[in-house]
C-alpha cells in the first residue's frame, strides 16, 4: 500500500467473514486492542481447530437486529476496562475492510451494548496502514439507512422466538419494564403473567397452569419469576407448576424459597463455611439477654423474618434498648433475628449482582444521612465500587449456594473480611443498570438463551 488511510474519530468498517458488511467504530490509538461487541458467546473445536460462535448487535442503539458469526479463536486475553475490572476475552483473527483497503486484524469479543459503538478500533490493529484526524468523523464516507437496511434485513439476522413468561405483580416497574423490553429485543415472544391471576390444575395426567379466564399457558419455554414478598408462598406455588408442565424457570421455587427465609439462608451459608454477621435466635423473652451477648452485645440489629427492602430492621444502640426492641417483636409473636452491627462499615454494603455463576455488576450503596441502611427504597445512594477477588468468590457461593441463577447478593466490609448481608431472589434492575451502565437485564435473557442452547446439546 503505498499510501496511508486518513480517517476520523469514527467510521464505518467492514468485517466480511463475520457476515458483517457495515459496523461503525469508535478509532482510538489510546487503546492497544479492538474490541467487538458480542453476546451468547459459545467456543467449538472444528477440525482440530478452535472457534467461537457469538451474536452481535451490528446497529448502534438496535438491539432488534441480530447477527449471527463465527469466527477463529487464537488466544484469551486479560483486558482491564475503564472502570478497572479486568475481564477474560477470546481472541479472533478476522479481515476488515476500510477505504478499499482489507487487512487482517486481531479483535477480542467482549459485551459492549452499554458503550454504544459495536466496535473500539485499537492501535494493533492499525499496522501503519492508517493515520487519524482526531477532529473528523467518517472521511472514509457515511452508510445509509437503506444500505444498513439492506444489508441487515429479517431473513439475515437471528430470530430465538422463545416464548418467555414474565411472573410478577407490577408490570409498571422498572425492572420488569426492562426485562419485557429485553427479551423483545432479542426476538422473543414475552409476556407479562400477573401472579394473581394464574390458578393451577394439579393432577397426575394433566397438569395445567391457568390463567384469568382459563386460557392454559402449558406452552411456555421459560419462566422469569419476579415474587414479591408478599406473594412469596402462592407465587411459588405457580413457579412450581410451570416446572411441572415442563417450563424452565430461570430462578426455581426451591431457591427463591430458601432465599426469602432468611433464617433458614442464613443456616445454608453457615453451612457453606459463608462468612456472614453473627445471628442470634430465639423464641423465649426468658433468653433476650443471652441472644444480646451472643451477638457482641450492643448495638445490635433486630430484623423481622419476614422484612424486605430495610423495613422491619431497628438499631438497638444500647443493651436496654435492645432488650426493649427485641421483648416488644416477641409480644407480637414476631419472628426476629439478632445480628451483630458492624460499625466500621458505616452505613455502607456492596450489592453484587450475579447472573449465572458470575459476577455481572457491583455497585456500593450509602445510607442516607442519620441511617444505617443502605437500601435505595429508603434514600441511599448508590456508586460504583471495584470489589476484591474475595468478595467475587463469596458472593458467587452465596448464589450458588441457594441455588440461584440471579441474585442480589448484599455485602458488607467488616474488619475480619467480606460478609454476607442478605441474598434477594428479585434484585432491582434500576440502581445496578443506573450506575454501571451495564445491559443487566439483557443478561438475564441470555442466561436463558444459553440454558437452552445447552438443552439442545444434551439432546443431540
Amino acid at each position: 500500500m503505498s499510501e496511508k488511510i486518513i480517517i476520523g474519530k469514527e467510521e464505518w468498517c467492514g468485517l466480511s467473514e463475520l457476515g458483517l458488511p457495515a459496523v461503525k467504530a469508535r478509532i482510538d490509538s489510546g487503546a492497544k486492542t479492538s474490541s467487538l461487541h458480542a453476546f451468547n458467546i459459545t467456543p467449538f473445536i472444528e477440525d482440530g481447530l478452535k472457534y467461537v460462535h457469538f451474536d452481535i448487535h451490528p446497529l448502534q442503539d438496535n438491539r432488534k437486529v441480530i447477527q449471527s458469526c463465527r469466527g477463529l479463536v487464537v488466544g484469551r486475553r486479560d483486558v482491564k476496562s475503564s472502570s478497572g475490572e479486568k475481564e477474560r476475552r477470546h481472541v479472533i483473527k478476522t479481515p476488515i475492510t476500510m477505504g478499499g483497503e482489507t487487512w487482517e486484524i486481531e479483535v477480542t469479543l467482549t459485551n459492549r451494548d452499554s458503550m454504544g459503538y459495536r466496535m473500539l478500533f485499537g492501535r494493533e490493529a492499525m499496522k501503519e496502514r492508517v493515520l487519524i484526524d482526531p477532529d473528523a468523523s467518517f472521511c472514509l464516507g457515511e452508510v445509509s439507512r437503506e444500505a444498513l437496511e439492506k444489508y441487515y434485513t429479517r431473513e439475515h439476522t437471528k430470530k430465538n422466538g422463545l416464548s418467555i413468561a414474565l411472573l410478577a405483580s407490577n408490570p409498571e416497574l422498572y425492572s420488569n419494564k426492562r426485562i419485557m423490553e429485553a427479551g423483545e429485543e432479542r426476538g422473543h415472544n414475552m409476556r407479562f403473567v400477573n401472579i394473581r391471576q394464574c390458578y393451577m390444575n394439579i393432577s397426575a395426567s394433566t397438569p395445567e397452569v391457568h390463567y384469568r379466564g382459563g386460557e392454559v399457558l402449558n406452552g411456555v419455554d421459560a419462566v422469569i419469576p419476579r415474587i414479591k414478598p408478599a406473594m412469596t408462598f402462592y407465587g411459588c406455588s405457580i413457579a412450581r407448576q410451570f416446572e411441572t408442565v415442563g417450563s424452565y424457570c430461570l430462578n426455581d421455587s426451591i431457591s427463591i424459597a430458601q432465599s426469602r427465609d432468611k433464617l433458614r439462608s442464613l443456616q445454608l451459608l453457615s453451612t457453606h463455611s459463608i462468612p456472614m454477621p453473627v445471628t442470634g435466635f430465639a423464641n423465649s423473652p426468658v433468653d433476650t439477654t443471652n441472644i444480646i451477648e451472643m451477638v457482641g452485645g450492643a448495638p445490635l440489629v433486630v430484623k423481622l423474618l419476614e422484612g424486605t427492602q430495610g423495613k422491619g430492621v431497628v438499631l438497638a444502640e444500647t443493651n436496654k434498648a435492645a432488650e426493649s426492641v427485641i421483648n416488644a417483636f416477641k409480644s407480637l409473636q414476631a419472628n426476629i433475628l439478632v445480628q451483630e452491627f458492624i460499625k466500621e462499615a458505616n452505613g455502607r454494603d456492596i450489592r453484587c449482582f450475579v447472573i449465572d455463576g458470575k459476577v455481572v455488576g457491583s455497585i456500593q450503596r450509602q445510607a442516607a444521612e442519620g441511617d444505617f441502611r443502605a437500601n435505595l427504597h429508603l434514600g441511599g445512594k448508590a456508586s460504583s465500587v471495584l470489589i476484591t477477588p474475595e468478595e467475587r468468590r463469596i458472593a458467587i457461593k452465596a448464589a450458588k449456594t441457594m441455588g440461584l441463577k440471579v441474585a442480589g447478593v448484599d455485602l458488607i466490609r467488616a474488619s475480619s473480611g467480606p460478609k454476607v448481608l442478605e441474598i434477594n431472589s428479585s434484585p432491582g434492575l434500576q440502581g445496578i443498570e443506573d450506575t454501571t451502565g451495564k445491559d443487566i437485564a439483557g443478561l438475564m435473557i441470555e442466561a436463558i438463551e444459553k440454558s437452552f442452547r445447552n438443552r439442545q446439546k444434551a439432546k443431540r
